[in-house]
């Protein structure tokens, strides 16, 4: 198998794994009400505290217009709350509610373990070795 072959079929393997992990995600998360986008908004808060909108956006890669809308609507269920930021009042701080904080509490430990049950044919080496070797793959 030529180098270009074996490029192409670890593609078309890492797209049939992606889409697999996504579609377990979203069903996942469907259960609490929430769809994959709002989940990752909530998770990164849930473990990186509250962040401006922009940082919400490039960490998450999703669109400006798609960052808002969904923050917009993760504020009507109540999951989070928006405030400008005390040194420059055009930048909007995202940070969980009491109640987005409880859901997280409730819902992030079978989340995790629904994933770490995903990998378990595969040891921690090996999965070390993976972050590591997906790492190498160039960005354009």
């Amino acid at each position: 198998m030529t180098h270009q072959e074996a490029a192409l079929t670890a593609y078309i393997g890492l797209l049939r794994t992606a889409n697999q992990l996504a579609q377990m995600a979203k069903a996942d998360v469907r259960c609490y009400g929430l769809n994959i986008t709002e989940f990752s908004v909530m998770e990164l808060l849930y473990h990186r505290g509250t962040q401006a909108t922009q940082a919400i956006k490039e960490k998450i890669l999703i669109a400006s217009s798609t960052t808002t809308y969904v923050i917009d609507q993760l504020e009507k269920k109540g999951h989070v709350q928006r405030q400008h930021s005390p040194h420059d009042q055009r930048i909007s701080l995202v940070s969980l509610t009491e109640s987005g904080k409880t859901l997280m509490d409730a819902i992030f430990p079978s989340h995790a373990q629904q994933i770490e049950q995903l990998f378990d044919a595969i040891s921690t080496e090996e999965l070390t070795t993976l972050k590591s070797t997906l790492r190498k793959i160039k960005q354009p």
